[in-house]
């Protein structure tokens, strides 16, 4: 488990606290400070592309790797993960509507984080960079879905069952996973993110289906990806600096 974690997400989460950490003992406040998502990866067009497909790509390794070490050879093959694909229409509305239920809040967590001093700026990629910009940060916002919700809430879950952890306990552990690898975005993206995780933890522990949690991280994070470069620049008071 340490293993996988230390491959994904809790890598991410361990230079994401020093991010942070960098972040405060600057003399800048933190509330005027920028942190850019999905960021250009080289200056030419065609080797822009090329690393951030390779970064998608690389990312989702440790989810095939969670998928190798979870294998059934009973159908379903990985219900320990809580992937099963028997209910598409279901999982698909109720990851809808657990996405709106989480987004439309999380702008307000994300506006008054930044209000009280206790988060960044975020900006996002320009949507009309490239031609191919929409698809790479659809790509992105899939990756983050299929990353976090099969190791954190899956995997974590399967594991630290069998290792004897209560329900409440896992779903505390996964949820501080959850906000640590977003702390490089403040304290505000830390907390709204815990909730988040809480939010997902249970539902997961109640219904034992992730694809839900996956359907609802992927809308969240494609309107973030999407929707976000163009509501900042066209309010650019209400959201913050945009570089």
């Amino acid at each position: 488990m340490l293993l996988v974690l230390g491959l994904s997400l809790g890598a991410s989460a361990v230079y994401s606290v020093v991010s942070l950490a960098d972040s405060l003992t600057r003399a800048t406040p933190l509330s005027r400070q920028v942190q850019s998502l999905n960021g250009s990866l080289n200056n030419r067009a065609v080797f822009d592309l090329i690393y951030q497909a390779l970064a998608i790509f690389f990312d989702l390794v440790p989810v095939a790797l969670v998928c190798f070490l979870l294998w059934q050879t009973a159908r379903p093959h990985l219900a320990r993960l809580g992937l099963g694909f028997d209910r598409p229409v279901r999982d698909a509305l109720l990851g809808l509507g657990l996405a709106l239920v989480i987004g439309i809040p999380g702008i307000f967590v994300y506006l008054g984080g930044k209000a009280l001093g206790l988060g960044v700026t975020v900006s996002a990629s320009p949507i009309d960079t490239y031609w191919w910009t929409i698809p790479i940060l659809v790509l992105s916002a899939l990756r983050a879905g299929l990353q976090e919700e099969v190791i954190v809430i899956g995997y974590l879950f399967a594991r630290l069952r069998d290792l004897g952890w209560r329900t409440w306990p896992i779903i505390l552990t996964a949820a501080l996973l959850r906000g640590s690898y977003h702390l490089y975005q403040g304290f505000g993206a830390f907390m709204g993110n815990f909730a988040m995780g809480m939010l997902f933890g249970w539902l997961y522990s109640r219904s034992g289906r992730v694809l839900p949690l996956v359907i609802a991280h992927f809308v969240i994070d494609t309107a973030i990806f999407v929707g976000y470069p163009w509501a900042a620049s066209a309010f650019p008071g209400f959201f913050g600096v945009v570089k």
